[in-house]
């Protein structure tokens, strides 16, 4: 038997699946959430509906908003099922749905006034986002880009926004106006001191338009930082299909998911919070030794696996992890580059955590993907790779395996895996990164001149010479052959 999901059929899904223990009309929306993408609906949704269950909070549902044509996507089809969403969670020997119902609605993407009111309302206390790294329009360096052209075309219409801090600065004008208290604004992006990087956009966008509310925004609005932390990767057919032959329902979008959550934040709300330390949320004084450990180690990680895994035509995570050179690659560059310069973190063995990640990554369930990993690299790198890699340069020590993510994701960019095989990009700066990797043939140093991603650690001697190193050898000899030299310490700096 097959169910579509609806609030209707809730009563004969929850024979093969967990269903919500509350009503929809017991809820009212306290969260307004820019992006509700699968990682949104499997992690701070999951963890409201964990809070719910159990009878709390029910004034702090969400109510969904977006600014994308996917926003619009999603909007279509989770309204068709009442805005529900079913989660499975998957792990070795364990695979189980849960069906959530923590949103209240989402708003029409692209009807600025009807946000605006929305973000208006007394009653939403929270504004949330996971609008990707990528959305913060933020340089290299990670500062706030007034410049950026849909920042300059906010600024110069602020009634008729179209990015989300230009939504998010009209929400708080008009509070300000009203003398309604200031929502607190919350990112679940995996940014490092992701709440000081939004502050920075907001801030910086209402410095444009009205000085007097960039000060205002400053000094009330609060911006906690956050580390979120859950596998999930895209959904398609092959997920559509699992839960409708597994567990009987019919769901548009589902999300699958590692069974593995985390969520550490700083305890910074004025206008009050959901008590989502009951359902497993971590509330630190400071966030930034989380927050670090997770996305050098962790996204850290994926980014050093995506691109030596495309180059060798793997298509799942998991397979990758099962290859001895990608997982020996892996442990070698996470033990002796990563780690090292990763500070202590309260309460955690860092290489206990790395073996975490590595059971993580091996989870044949998830099916996460390569092509997801090594999407948007023009924003992953600066964020997750090269931190480590200016970290190491400043104290003198070397930088192999490090400079060797930046050849490989170089050599992927010229468009084909060691067998030919066309690779499909997904950045915004592809077609650019596209010419640098193939001018880099003639002239490794071309590559790493796009200043915009490389910065200053682009212009070290030391890394320039192991980057031409690793990048000759992944040339002449393949990625395999690459990929053993180093696990055998026979690949050396170019002279």
């Amino acid at each position: 038997m097959t169910d579509t999901l609806a609030l209707a059929t809730l009563d004969r899904i929850a024979a093969r699946a967990a269903v919500p223990a509350y009503r929809r009309d017991q809820l009212k929306a306290g969260i307004l959430h820019f992006g509700v993408g699968n990682f949104h609906r499997a992690h701070q949704a999951v963890y409201l509906d964990q809070l719910f269950n159990a009878g709390e909070d029910h004034d702090w549902a969400i109510l969904g908003a977006g600014t994308m044509p996917s926003d619009a996507l999603m909007r279509e089809k989770l309204g068709a099922q009442d805005y529900l969403t079913t989660v499975v969670e998957q792990d070795v020997g364990v695979t189980a749905a849960r069906v959530t119902g923590v949103m209240t609605g989402m708003l029409p993407v692209g009807d600025a006034d009807a946000i605006i009111a929305a973000l208006a309302d007394p009653a939403i206390r929270i504004v949330s986002l996971t609008i990707t790294e990528g959305g913060y329009f933020i340089d290299a360096s990670g500062s706030f880009n007034p410049a950026h052209p849909a920042i300059a075309a906010d600024a110069a219409a602020p009634e008729a926004p179209k990015t989300v801090f230009g939504l998010i600065v009209a929400g708080l004008q008009a509070r300000r106006r009203k003398g309604i208290a200031a929502f607190t604004v919350m990112s679940c992006d995996n940014i490092p001191h992701n709440g000081k990087v939004t502050k920075n956009a907001v801030a910086g966008l209402a410095r444009l338009i009205d000085p007097a509310l960039a000060d205002w925004i400053e000094a009330d609005v609060a911006f906690p930082n956050s580390m979120v932390d859950r596998i999930t990767p895209a959904t398609g057919a092959r997920e559509i299909d699992s839960l409708k032959n597994e567990f009987g329902i019919t769901d548009q979008w589902p999300v699958f998911c590692e069974e593995f959550k985390q969520w550490v934040m700083e305890d910074n709300f004025p206008s009050g919070r959901p008590a989502l330390e009951k359902a497993g949320v971590t509330f630190v004084p400071d966030v930034s030794p989380y927050e670090l450990m997770k996305i050098r180690i962790l996204n850290g990680g994926h980014a050093a696996i995506a691109y030596p895994a495309a180059l060798l035509d793997i298509h799942f995570v998991h397979e990758a992890m099962e290859h001895p050179l990608i997982s020996g690659f892996l442990r070698k560059l996470e033990n002796e580059e990563i780690i090292p310069v990763v500070p202590p973190v309260p309460n955690t063995d860092l290489k206990d955590y790395f073996r975490l990640i590595e059971h993580r990554f091996s989870n044949p369930k998830i099916g996460d993907t390569i092509p997801r990993l090594a999407q948007d690299g023009s924003n992953r790198q600066p964020k997750f790779i090269l931190p480590s890699t200016a970290d190491r340069l400043a104290k003198g020590l070397p930088v192999l395996g490090l400079s060797l993510v930046s050849a490989l994701w170089c050599r992927y960019l010229e468009g084909h895996s060691d067998s030919g095989q066309k690779i499909a990009f997904n950045d915004v700066h592809a077609e650019r990164l596209n010419r640098a990797a193939l001018a880099s043939r003639e002239n490794p140093m071309v590559f790493l001149d796009e200043k915009d991603i490389f910065g200053t650690v682009g212009e070290n001697p030391a890394f320039r010479r192991s980057f031409a190193g690793n990048l000759a050898t992944l040339r002449q000899h393949g990625t395999a052959e690459t990929l053993r030299r180093y696990l055998d310490n026979r690949l050396l700096d170019a002279e």
